[in-house]
């Protein structure tokens, strides 16, 4: 059998009503595309017989394979396996739900064939509540201005990578909001693309309101990782320069009444004098530690050099 050209990864929990249909229109769309191709379906810990229909679905399919996790670990998890497990030159992602077109394949990958490493698609018209878009325009927005890539929707499921960039991506937690902006901070070349958004047949969406929430602190961790984790001392250093000259400048107030007769003993202004000083101190801490810690990890990383036909070096990281 001939290696896959074009892996597709379909994470999945309790998705069985739609499996069949998605399947078909999977196996229709890359059988006319005619380059090799592999379904990976990744079964996370369902418990409505996904992974019974899966198995017959593949048994069938020497084109499909079915990975099961035992318990339910999250979108990530499922992803990051299925990361590990794809072979192809190009890696579609997307969900189970037949809110993805796989048709949509085809132009996801001539858009990488001009240059980029990803490709996030962009669900311009989507069938959704208010609930859910108006928040999920809000955190849109936010997420590109702080992380500085102009896309206009992280969390469709619909995405294409080249098989580099999968491999070289880190996703753990809930951070499948973000792999657009983990392949940017990682020198990866991105944009996005219009697809179709379809409403939903069966079931019903697995995630709730506090996505959002997590999702911003998803993002200030993304922010942090790679915007300090070189320079640590830079963003603790920071925090405890500024308690720490608030302590001063309160502890010096606070001597020159000392010395003009006051009583400063009882005064709640000298116990939070002492303590900006003390957090001060500890936050400098922080980031030595830090420096120290990030000064052992450099010396073991490896900087990938892009080189052209000439073998020249055109681009690092």
């Amino acid at each position: 059998m001939n290696p896959p050209h074009i892996s597709v990864v379909i994470s999945l929990f309790n998705e069985v009503e739609s499996l069949p249909e998605l399947h078909r229109q999977l196996s229709e769309t890359l059988v006319a595309n005619g380059k090799p191709y592999e379904l990976l379906f990744i079964d996370d810990g369902s418990r409505d017989g996904s992974l019974e229909l899966l198995k017959k679905l593949c048994a069938s399919d020497l084109s499909s394979r079915v990975i099961s996790l035992r318990l339910n670990q999250g979108k990530s998890a499922a992803l990051s396996v299925g990361f590990a497990a794809a072979q192809g030159d190009y890696v579609i992602t997307m969900d189970a739900d037949l809110q993805d077109n796989p048709a949509e394949i085809p132009g996801m990958i001539a858009k990488l064939d001009e240059g980029y490493d990803l490709v996030s698609g962009w669900k311009k018209v989507r069938h959704d509540p208010p609930a859910k878009t108006i928040p999920s325009k809000f955190f849109n927005l936010v997420t590109s201005w702080a992380a500085g890539l102009r896309l206009h929707d992280f969390n469709c499921g619909l995405k294409a990578y080249r098989n580099v960039v999968v491999k070289d991506l880190f996703v753990y937690g809930e951070l499948h909001r973000f792999l657009p902006v983990l392949a940017h901070k990682m020198g990866y070349r991105c944009t996005e693309m219009v697809v179709m958004h379809r409403p939903r047949e069966f079931g019903k969406s697995k995630f709730g309101m506090s996505r959002f929430l997590n999702g911003f602190l998803d993002l200030m961790t993304v922010m942090f990782l790679f915007g300090f984790n070189r320079a640590p001392l830079h963003f603790f250093g920071f925090i405890g320069l500024i308690c720490g000259f608030a302590g001063l400048v309160i502890n010096l107030y606070l001597t020159v009444l000392k010395f003009g007769g006051q009583s400063i003993g009882s005064r709640p202004l000298l116990f939070l004098g002492v303590l900006l000083l003390v957090i001060g101190v500890q936050f400098f801490s922080f980031g030595l530690i830090g420096e120290m810690l990030a000064h052992a990890h450099e010396k073991k990383r490896v900087y990938p050099i892009e080189f052209d036909s000439s073998g020249s070096a055109v681009r690092a990281e």
